[in-house]
C-alpha cells in the first residue's frame, strides 16, 4: 500500500467556475505531482469533459478520470468538514486566514474531509463563494504583482500538503565505483607515452616533477571504470591519427 493511500482524508481540490480546459488539465498535472487526486469541478464554463484539458494534464489522466462535476460550491463541499477559500484579496468577510504550509497542518491533523477552493482564472472566487468556506488561504506574495496562475496556485497548496507524506524521491541515477588502481595506472601510462615523444617532459631536470603533477591531475576526479574506458579510447584515437600522420 503507498504512503497516499494510508493518508486519512487528502484534501479534495475544487476548482470553481474554470474557463479554459487547458488550465484544469494543468491543475491536475499539478495535483498529481504531489499525490492528490480528487478534482471537483464547478459549473466548468465549456462543459465536461473537456478535450483541451487531457493535453495539458501531461498524464495525470486518473485526475481527470474521476473528476465529480457540481452545480454549485455548496453542492461541491457539502461533505466537507473543512473548507478553505483561496485568495489575494480582502472580500469583506472576516475569517481565520492561513498560509499554504498552516492549512496544510490543519488538513493533516483535523478529522473530516477538507476542500480547498480555488476560483476562475480572470476573477477568481466571489464573495459568496468565500462566504461559504471556514478558513481564507492566502499566499505571502509580492504586493505589486500578486498574479499566480490557476495551476501555480494549487501547486503551491498541494506540496505544502504533501511536506508530511512519505513521497518517495525520484530514482536517481546509480553511480558507478571508482576505477580499480591498476586500470588508473594504465591510463597515466597510456598517457604519458603519447607524451614523451613529444617532449612533453623537457627539461629532464623536471620531468619528475612534471609526471607528479600530471598523476595528480589525473587521480583528482576519482574516474569511473566507464570513464577511465573512454579515455583510453580517446588517447588510442588520436595515437593511431599520430601514425597515419607519420606515414
Amino acid at each position: 500500500m503507498s504512503a497516499i493511500s494510508r493518508m486519512r482524508d487528502p484534501p479534495a481540490i475544487v476548482l470553481v467556475r474554470p474557463q479554459l480546459g487547458e488550465n484544469i488539465g494543468k491543475a491536475a498535472r499539478a495535483m498529481l505531482n504531489f499525490g492528490l487526486t480528487e478534482m471537483r469541478l464547478v459549473s466548468p464554463r465549456d462543459g465536461w469533459p473537456n478535450p483541451s484539458a487531457g493535453p495539458a494534464a501531461s498524464g495525470a489522466d486518473v485526475v481527470l478520470d474521476q473528476a465529480q462535476v457540481f452545480e454549485s460550491v455548496a453542492d461541491a463541499v457539502a461533505d466537507c468538514a473543512h473548507v478553505y477559500a483561496t485568495t489575494v484579496r480582502k472580500r469583506g468577510v472576516t475569517k481565520p486566514v492561513m498560509r499554504p504550509d498552516e492549512a496544510a497542518q490543519a488538513i493533516h491533523r483535523d478529522p473530516g474531509k477538507s476542500a480547498i477552493l480555488f476560483g476562475p482564472e480572470r476573477s477568481g472566487l466571489e464573495t459568496e463563494d468565500v462566504a461559504l468556506a471556514r478558513t481564507i488561504l492566502t499566499v505571502p506574495i509580492n504586493p505589486d504583482f500578486g498574479s499566480l496562475n490557476l495551476a501555480q496556485a494549487v501547486i503551491l497548496c498541494a506540496y505544502e500538503w504533501s511536506k508530511a507524506v512519505d513521497l518517495v524521491q525520484p530514482t536517481q541515477e546509480e553511480l558507478l565505483p571508482p576505477a580499480p588502481q591498476g586500470e588508473l595506472d594504465g591510463l597515466i601510462e597510456h598517457l604519458e607515452g603519447m607524451l614523451e615523444p613529444n617532449g612533453y617532459f623537457r627539461p629532464q631536470s623536471r620531468a619528475a616533477a612534471t609526471r607528479k603533477t600530471l598523476r595528480s591531475l589525473l587521480t583528482k576526479p576519482g574516474w569511473n571504470h566507464l570513464e577511465v574506458r573512454t579515455l583510453r579510447g580517446v588517447l588510442s584515437a588520436l595515437q593511431r591519427g599520430t601514425h597515419r600522420t607519420d606515414d
